[in-house]
């Protein structure tokens, strides 16, 4: 079997650096808040161009606290609206609801999956304060229009990197564009951890000093509150792993855009779509998503021919039970991806002999 992710071998690749990082953790005997994450939350924001980088114990905790930091910055207030895209993973949309904000949800670009300018611009009204743009798959969205737009209309941008570690417009990376981005370390992500694990970025120092303290019990300085914050703190284990594995993400990025060349010039199959891509350094390719309109019958064939396969994602967040109150939202678009998409492998340790496979599998595919 072909796998969709093999994450023991991505990390046995680097697993004396791994067991170095950890038994350096052990000898330390500082497990929270110590010099590991100093380290990475600098190197993090060197890599992705920005003054600050904040540590937090996951990707959602990372949309959900900037968020909050601005209404405690007075910069958004309960029932301002915050447009997302309609297919993101329901995270962007917990995120916005959190925080007793209104989620507006848009249709994304047919073709990259992200939202685009236009699509953005016809559902401003009054009370929208603020945007939240997914970079979906890997592909980042179209940040100097974005954020155009957000200058001309004094909104808040917030990029959700959870998905596009790396990905960058002429030179300038994802969570560098916008007023701040939330990233995850989710162990399968490009850049991942053992464990849970993210981070916010940002360029605003005002921003940063109430972050800092929002992710720490909302204190500075021990014992003195001066908000109500939570505990969510990235720890010391979970720094030092990313450190070791941000040397090493470039180098799997380009195999992974490797992987995706191959498969764009060798899947020639009419019955899926492939993804379009509007610039070889904007896409990170977290994953490779085809469409067809016989997903059931695409992944039982590919089963039968020995690769594993997923679906990201099947149920749009409008439709889970948790926002029923969305449910009869007109978003046609994207309830038909979220009926086509499937997940082909991309794992930067997946072998060109492998990707051959599947390529020839693919092609073999007839609808029923």
């Amino acid at each position: 079997m072909i796998p969709f992710l093999d994450l023991k071998s991505i990390n046995q690749q680097y697993q004396e650096e791994l067991k170095e990082a950890c038994a350096r953790v052990i000898d330390s005997g500082w497990y929270i808040m110590g010099t590991e994450l100093s380290a990475f939350e600098e190197e993090f924001a060197s890599y992705c161009g920005t003054q600050y980088c904040i540590g937090v114990a996951n990707g959602l905790d990372a949309l959900t606290l900037t968020l909050r930091a601005w209404k405690e910055l007075g910069r958004l207030q309960a029932g301002d609206e915050v447009i997302v895209p309609a297919n993101t993973y329901i995270a962007s949309v917990l995120a916005i609801t959190e925080n007793d904000l209104v989620p507006v949800l848009v249709e994304p670009d047919e073709h990259t999956f992200n939202l685009s300018a236009s699509n953005i611009l016809n559902a401003l009204s009054s009370k929208t304060k603020a945007i939240l743009p997914v970079h979906l798959y890997g592909q980042i969205s179209p940040m100097d229009e974005i954020m155009g737009l957000a200058e001309e209309h004094d909104l808040l941008v917030l990029e959700d990197c959870a998905q596009s570690h790396g990905a960058e417009i002429k030179g300038r990376k994802c969570g560098s564009w916008g007023d701040a981005a939330g990233f995850s370390f989710y162990p399968g992500k490009n850049l991942g951890a053992l464990g849970d694990a993210g981070a916010i970025t940002t360029n605003d120092k005002e921003l940063y000093d109430v972050l800092v303290a929002l992710r720490n019990y909302g204190s500075h300085k021990k014992y003195e509150n001066k908000f109500q914050g939570v505990n969510s703190r990235l720890d010391e284990i979970q720094a030092a792993m990313l450190r070791v594995k941000l040397k090493h993400l470039d180098n799997e990025t380009e195999h992974r855009q490797h992987i995706a060349q191959l498969y764009l010039e060798g899947i020639s199959n009419p019955k899926v779509t492939l993804p379009k891509l509007t610039m070889k350094e904007g896409h990170v390719w977290h994953l490779f998503v085809l469409r067809t309109s016989d997903r059931a019958a695409l992944m039982e064939h590919l089963e039968k021919h020995g690769i594993q396969t997923l679906i990201h994602y099947p149920t749009p967040p409008h439709k889970q039970e948790a926002y029923r109150d969305l449910a009869n939202l007109p978003l046609p678009l994207t309830e038909k991806i979220h009926e086509e998409v499937v997940s082909i492998p991309m794992d930067p340790t997946l072998s060109i002999n492998d990707v051959k496979k599947v390529i020839l599998a693919l092609n073999k595919f007839k609808a029923k």
